[in-house]
């Protein structure tokens, strides 16, 4: 029997699939976000998704959610927001702001889950957020759990990502459990930064995740749809063969979809100006564009980090994608999730902010699946690979806005002034902004 895990702040999935891939079944998945529910739904249908927030949620409701009755949960993963940071003379942990984290242990507790995993940004690790984190290794010390001690910041490059993306990682035991190792370094990052054993190979680069995928303006119908079918893709690199599951081992040990390899999805056009393309054409790969501040990706390098932007509640800011390294335009969602490490399987919410959003919120699936797999190590176990195939979701479930969602899963939610624009109209508001911070500004570069 597969061993079981739960995410907590799941978003649109990352951490799912990747501790899917290393072998666990994921059973439940919390996100407050209705629209990222809907995304996770449609690919993880088997998946007990949960819309609403940890505060208040105990581990007995996700027992009763995910069908596991009292079967021993093996790992709970997730990554909850830190803010309080500048909390001085008390506990960070008291502050309201990071209540979550305390809900994020507390819930561990309560499922009397073997092994947690902890993710967050790598600034908690730096001067005076230090404070922060000894608080969350001495929280998880009250409940029952010892925490891997040093803790280390991973590099996604580092690990068969073509970005650079770190991110802390912490692992807790639950008393007298073994605590798991850090994964060790896979690849050697393409642009040579990071110290790295000569006897690595060079992770993938810019080049080897795009150049397959067909340009998305030589289609008309991506103005108004995400998907279209062309009638040729080019020759994938090894990298590009893996997500697009034409290698034998693509699947790892997760479940096998049933999905249409022919589509080229999460993919609508940005209509940028004539005036940005021929900025963008001047740009040489790996500096950034003077004027929108946007990075251009290089062939033979590594794509920045990805960023998620901000929500209705804080503006609904389209965080700038990179350039193409080939192409005068923004990179598309699909190639975003490509320098994710996102298989093509895997699809997101059809418009453009949140789709991005969705990606640049979260863990890069082959950084989460080395994680994942020093879990298993820890816990003496096998993976194994499970039988059958699983289709995926309704794909009205990556059409829907936030009040669409929200609705969907009978909960209540506030829509931004950009979700209520529907159709095409949000679309060409999305495309107006977007060509604004080509023209206009770098405030978000």
């Amino acid at each position: 029997m597969r061993p079981i895990g739960i995410d907590l702040f799941a978003g649109a999935g990352g951490m799912s699939l990747g501790f899917e891939q290393a072998g666990f079944d994921i059973v439940a998945a919390v996100e407050i976000d209705p629209v990222h529910c809907a995304v996770h739904k449609f690919n993880f249908p088997h998946c007990a998704v949960m819309p609403r927030s940890v505060v208040g949620l105990t581990g007995s409701e996700i027992r009763v959610a995910a069908g596991i009755g009292k079967r021993r949960v093996d790992v709970v993963f997730g990554g909850a927001p830190c803010q309080g940071f500048s909390m001085i003379g008390q506990r960070a942990l008291d502050d309201p702001r990071n209540a979550l984290v305390r809900d994020f242990l507390r819930i561990v507790a309560e499922l009397e889950a073997n092994y947690f995993v902890f993710e967050n940004v790598k600034g908690l690790t730096i001067g005076r957020h230090r404070q922060f984190l000894d608080e969350i290794v001495a929280t998880a010390d009250e409940f029952g759990y010892d925490v891997l001690s040093p803790w280390r910041v991973l590099d996604a490059a580092h690990f068969g990502v073509p970005q650079h993306r770190e991110r802390l990682f912490l692992y807790g035991a639950r008393r007298p459990k073994a605590l798991p190792s850090y994964p060790q370094q896979t690849t050697k990052a393409a642009d040579g930064r990071g110290k790295a054993p000569a006897t690595l190979p060079v992770g993938p680069t810019a080049f080897d995740a795009l150049s397959d995928i067909p340009d998305a303006d030589l289609f008309d119908e991506l103005t108004h749809t995400d998907e279209v079918r062309p009638e040729a893709w080019g020759e994938p690199s090894i990298y590009a063969g893996e997500l697009r599951c034409l290698t034998n081992d693509a699947w790892h040990y997760g479940y096998v979809r049933e999905w249409d390899p022919s589509l080229l999805t999460s993919s609508t056009r940005t209509e940028h100006t004539h005036i940005s393309r021929r900025r963008f054409s001047a740009t040489i790969g790996g500096e950034t564009e003077p004027v929108s501040r946007f990075y251009k990706l290089a062939p033979n390098g590594l794509s920045n980090t990805l960023r998620a932007g901000t929500d209705g509640a804080r503006g609904a800011f389209t965080s700038p994608r990179p350039i193409h390294h080939q192409h005068p335009r923004c990179v598309t969602v699909r190639e975003m999730a490509r320098l994710h490490g996102y298989p093509d399987w895997f699809r997101f919410n059809e418009t453009k902010w949140h789709g991005a959003r969705q990606i640049g919120n979260s863990v890069p699936p082959p950084l989460a699946r080395k994680v994942a797999s020093q879990v298993l190590k820890a816990m003496g176990a096998l993976p194994e690979r499970p039988f059958g195939t699983i289709a995926l979701g309704n794909s009205s479930l990556l059409r829907m806005n936030l009040s669409q969602a929200a609705e969907h899963f009978g909960v209540v939610a506030i829509p931004s002034k950009r979700d209520r624009k529907s159709g095409a109209t949000k679309r060409k508001q999305t495309d107006i902004e977007e060509s604004n911070l080509d023209d206009k500004q770098s405030a978000y570069a």
